[in-house]
């Protein structure tokens, strides 16, 4: 009977259960968009009715455990979700004990930039590598660093919110309250803030024409059109994630840098921005780490969640040597 593990990948927006292989593959999916005000008991009862569906999908399987990735800050030592702004409620839950309370299988959780990491590392386009980073950059900045061959976890659990590393001083204010974060000049939301102020003030941009939304999709498409503000707004918004990826590439030195997030989508028109600002101030002995493509998309975390269930469950002494300390 094949094994599998169950990843759960909590979010504001959607929450999303997968059957995941041993070899990272999806065997099973489903997903719905979260009753994020509803609190923790509806939100859990989501999750359990979207893992029992995808275990009815499947032929019979052997479930050697139930990984969560969430977004954080959550103190996976402890289990219990410290601060989670998009959903209501979760402000100290102990969001663990209550899920093993509902699954007959073994729950491991973790914060959602570190379970992509993994799933980056282990399947990935991170896969044969010891050191590096991942980064996704969508509705904020959030990542996870693997360095050694180890899961750098921190205190509590908690490392890797890289999208509150300060780039600007006393810059434009992010949504954890602090002022010139990497979050609040980076993330696709911030892009989108951004095109939709300078928009307003352009009068030969095709932006906004006849009421269409100014989002990053929208810039991306208009700048394909040769849009000429379009087309700045992109290469501003690869400089600045070139300049915090370079920070990021000084303190860890990774071997790659991994991106993933809504705005990867785009990755082939920002990677040329990225690339050149690394190129020119990461210092020489750091400029050419490579900056690359999420290979697992959006189920990173997915699979990085499911990734941890078989890990719990396997012996230490079996467990391959590269993730022997995951």
């Amino acid at each position: 009977m094949q094994q599998v593990a169950i990843g759960i990948d909590l979010g504001g927006t959607q929450v999303r259960a997968a059957l995941v292989s041993e070899r990272g593959t999806v065997v099973a999916q489903a997903e719905e968009r979260t009753d994020a005000t509803a609190g923790p008991d509806r939100v859990l009862s989501q999750i359990l009715d979207l893992a029992e569906g995808v275990l009815a999908a499947a032929t019979p399987l052997s479930v050697v455990g139930v990984g969560v990735s969430t977004p954080g800050p959550v103190d996976t030592i402890a289990g219990v979700a410290s601060d989670v702004p998009t959903l209501a409620g979760f402000a100290g839950f102990p969001l663990k004990t209550e899920l093993q309370k509902r699954f007959p299988f073994p729950v491991s959780l973790e914060n959602d930039g570190i379970a992509a990491a993994i799933g980056e590392w282990q399947f990935g386009a991170g896969k044969g590598h010891v050191n590096l980073i991942y980064v996704t950059v969508s509705t904020g900045i959030g990542g996870g660093i693997i360095t050694d061959g180890r899961v750098l976890r921190g205190r509590k659990g908690m490392a890797g919110h890289i999208g509150h590393m300060s780039i600007v001083p006393n810059g434009e204010l992010c949504p954890c309250g602090n002022r010139g974060c990497f979050e609040a000049y980076g993330s696709g939301t911030a892009f989108a803030l951004r095109a939709q102020k300078r928009a307003g003030e352009s009068l030969d941009t095709i932006l906004g024409r006849d009421g269409a939304p100014i989002d990053s999709r929208g810039v991306f498409a208009a700048a394909r059109r040769g849009d000429r503000l379009a087309n700045q707004l992109i290469d501003e918004e690869a400089e600045i994630l070139g300049r915090g990826l370079t920070s990021l590439i000084h303190i860890f030195s990774p071997d790659l840098v991994v991106m993933g997030g809504g705005l990867s989508h785009e990755f082939d028109r920002l990677h040329p921005g990225i690339r050149a600002y690394v190129a020119r101030w990461a210092m020489p002995a750091f400029n050419d780490v490579r900056v690359v493509r999420a290979a697992l998309g959006q189920n990173s975390g997915l699979v990085g969640a499911a990734a941890l269930a078989f890990l719990a469950g396997m012996p230490l002494q079996d467990q391959p040597a590269v993730v022997a300390n995951i």
